[in-house]
């Protein structure tokens, strides 16, 4: 999910087999016997005359075809996750958009927190290479109708690449490079997981290769580059993340660093996640500013679901915003511009400003993007280098004035845009800013002065 920190994100994990895949005997050294032969009996039960849909895109024109396979086209089963699993558990649709014609598509599934009703949308790039071949960003769940979706492409899978540490996308990268045993597959530095620090083979990950910092011997590298940021331990392990550019389209591929929020829910996002949002549960009794919380049903319709919509934002920006009763004004604070996470600012970019400001420098001094790309929420984002600068303004608050080397009109503009995009409404900010305090205060994470670890 978009909001990702390095100790959240990081969660043992045991790996994520799809349906075709439940003969084998273990699930991460877990016996699947049992497991089973109970999914096989619920299987049998709800296998009626049920249709799925495979729905591709292109551009904004949508496409919806019919999947005669009962059902299972979108059937895939994953129960690990910590300390929370990720759901959802058994059914995940997927949802392919054209990003530029005939060379870039986005794959989008939902992608949930555990038992509670707070979705995203988790994304998969794909490129077509010079050779005709395909590069994969970050895989996402490997369905059957996604595996389809990527074989209507018609190009063999050359390359699958995990960008990041982070437990959310590296738990996909086994079983879908398993769908295309020929390809390569090329990891992020330093992989680490916790609370066990598992190597990446029980993640189902073997013979990979390691991405490294403009490295010039991948074999993609005439089309497509990669800078990566590998940050000193910011609490419990380093965060990890590697950006990639695509020359011939000047697109800019990012995972967590930042993220468009848009005005309307993902389409890969069901309604029903959206409705169990705009239910008046617990959480909102919790963070309604103290006013009566009324208890009603929800009745299906656009407002409801968009409520739903803004609620999920902001737990998965703020994890306690301060008014979910009432989220529009919080909403429109946060969504239609390009930003870094609320979380990831706080608890990761703000420990290690001075790695975070060398990563930005380099990527926008070298890379002319006109197009943004991350793993979550929106894509593409059209966005320049002086917006994606202009995300990255707070590290110029906390490294000062001597850390800048940007030439002044260029700062001035920059300077401009970074207090619209670095402004969280402060009261969302509460429960966050004291996590940040107890984390630092135990240990988890570390504080900084001035980019320097005490």
């Amino acid at each position: 999910m978009a909001a990702t920190i390095a100790v959240p994100k990081s969660r043992i994990l045991q790996n994520s087999i799809p349906y075709r895949e439940l003969n084998s005997k273990f699930i991460g050294g877990l016996p699947l016997n049992s497991i089973s032969l109970q999914l096989k009996t619920k299987l049998k039960s709800k296998n009626k005359s049920q249709v799925s849909l495979v729905v591709a895109a292109s551009g904004s024109a949508t496409s919806i075809g019919e999947s005669n396979d009962n059902g299972r086209g979108r059937f895939y089963i994953n129960f690990t996750g910590f300390p929370f699993p990720l759901g959802p558990f058994l059914n995940r649709r997927t949802i392919r958009t054209q990003i530029v014609k005939d060379s870039i598509w986005s794959f989008e599934q939902e992608q949930a927190l555990g038992f509670s009703s707070v979705s995203t949308n988790i994304r998969m790039t794909v490129i077509k290479l010079k050779s005709g071949g395909l590069w994969v960003h970050a895989p996402i769940a490997p369905t059957k109708e996604c595996i389809e979706l990527v074989k209507e492409l018609d190009a063999p899978v050359e390359y699958i690449v995990l960008p990041t540490f982070a437990y959310e996308h590296k738990i996909f990268v086994g079983p879908f490079s398993r769908k295309f045993p020929q390809a390569q597959v090329w990891v992020a530095p330093r992989q680490w997981s916790w609370p066990l620090n598992l190597p990446l083979e029980f993640f189902g990950i073997f013979r990979s290769k390691t991405l490294q910092n403009d490295d010039m011997s991948t074999p993609w590298v005439g089309e497509i580059e990669q800078k990566v940021l590998s940050s000193p331990e910011v609490g419990i392990g380093p965060y990890v993340e590697v950006a990639f550019y695509h020359k011939r389209s000047r697109t800019l591929l990012v995972t967590d660093a930042v993220i468009f929020v848009p005005n309307q829910p993902p389409s890969c996002i069901s309604k029903e996640s959206l409705l169990a949002s705009a239910k008046n549960g617990l959480a909102v009794k919790i963070l309604s500013k103290g006013k009566e919380v009324p208890n009603e049903p929800v009745v299906d319709n656009n407002l409801n679901r968009q409520k739903g919509w803004e609620r999920m934002v902001l737990q998965i920006l703020f994890l306690g915003p301060s008014n979910l009763l009432e989220p529009k004004a919080s909403f429109a604070q946060m969504s239609q511009k390009l930003i870094v996470s609320p979380i990831v600012k706080t608890l990761v970019f703000s420990k290690v400003p001075e790695k975070v400001r060398d990563w930005v420098d380099s990527i926008v001094s070298d890379w002319k993007f006109k197009r943004i790309v991350p793993a979550h929420f929106s894509a593409p984002v059209n966005a320049s280098r002086s917006e994606f600068l202009a995300a990255f303004a707070f590290l110029d608050e906390l490294l000062g004035e001597r850390y800048v080397s940007r030439p002044s009109l260029s700062l001035l503009f920059t300077s401009l845009l970074g207090r619209a995009a670095s402004y969280f409404p402060p009261d969302d900010m509460k429960t966050l800013s004291s996590l940040d305090q107890f984390l630092v205060s135990v240990g988890a994470v570390k504080k900084t002065v001035s980019g320097r670890k005490l």
